[in-house]
């Protein structure tokens, strides 16, 4: 069985792999025998988790990559089949949140988020797709949320667009499917990331969510890596159009917290 999880030989290209989900990912798409590549909007956090892979002896570039940036997308994409033959794996991690009630938000915020969070997987889907559609085989991984399922005051612009990535991958999965092609989603839980950091300043915030998953904790990141590397391998060979809930069991006991301020 454990053929069925390895990724040797295969090319994988991790947005967002600088930090937190995307970092930790990186090295378990490394350590499963992929070559990645690191693409980040931060060049020189890709950079870093290049080198911690080439370190522990795998294979590994970076580069600097902005997915609200469609052409720039489909530009490293098509470098990256270019020079190995194929693109095999991509996944997508990056997202953000503004975190207020829906009636303070300002058009300027609701666009960053719609646009990073929904607009960049769009990009994503489209131009990996284009290019997995051709060789007929590949498999793309989108990062959503519990929150595409479940929700609490000032997370509703964040929530939409996890549940908007839901339906793009249901439906990539269904156009690129005939094609050889898998689309899938990972909705993690409370993860321990720089994008909680702001609810890890607040003791009681930190605590009430711990408490409302089965394991009374938060996740890390590196426990978002096995799910991950379940879906690009072929493990996953009849999976697709589906969403991983790798949330702690959250969803299943329906946790609910209203933040301070809200």
């Amino acid at each position: 069985m454990t053929s069925m999880f390895s990724l040797q030989g295969r090319t994988a290209a991790i947005v967002g792999g600088g930090s937190g989900i995307g970092e930790a990912v990186a090295i378990g798409c490394a350590e499963a025998g992929a070559g990645v590549h690191c693409l980040d909007i931060d060049a020189e956090a890709a950079a870093r988790t290049a080198a911690t892979i080439r370190a522990a002896g795998g294979e590994a570039a970076s580069a600097r990559l902005d997915i609200v940036d469609g052409a720039a997308v489909t530009a490293a994409f098509s470098g990256i089949a270019t020079a190995h033959g194929s693109l095999d794996v991509v996944v997508c991690t990056p997202g953000v949140n503004v975190r207020k009630p829906l009636l303070d938000y300002t058009d300027d915020e609701i666009d960053r988020v719609l646009g990073l969070n929904l607009k960049g997987g769009a990009h994503v889907i489209q131009s990996a797709g284009r290019i997995m559609r051709t060789q007929g085989s590949g498999s793309i991984i989108l990062f959503s949320s519990i929150r595409s399922v479940v929700v609490e005051p000032g997370q509703s612009m964040y929530a939409a667009t996890k549940a908007g990535i839901v339906q793009m991958v249901r439906a990539a999965a269904a156009e690129l499917g005939p094609h050889g092609v898998r689309v899938n989603a990972v909705a993690p839980g409370v993860i321990d990331t720089p994008l909680t950091a702001p609810i890890k300043d607040s003791p009681d915030w930190y605590g009430a969510y711990a408490a409302r998953n089965i394991f009374n904790r938060w996740g890390t990141a590196r426990e978002m890596a096995g799910p991950t590397v379940f879906l690009a391998s072929d493990a996953a060979s009849y999976v697709t159009g589906t969403v991983l809930f790798a949330d702690g069991g959250w969803t299943a006991v329906d946790g609910r917290f209203t933040p301070p301020g809200m």
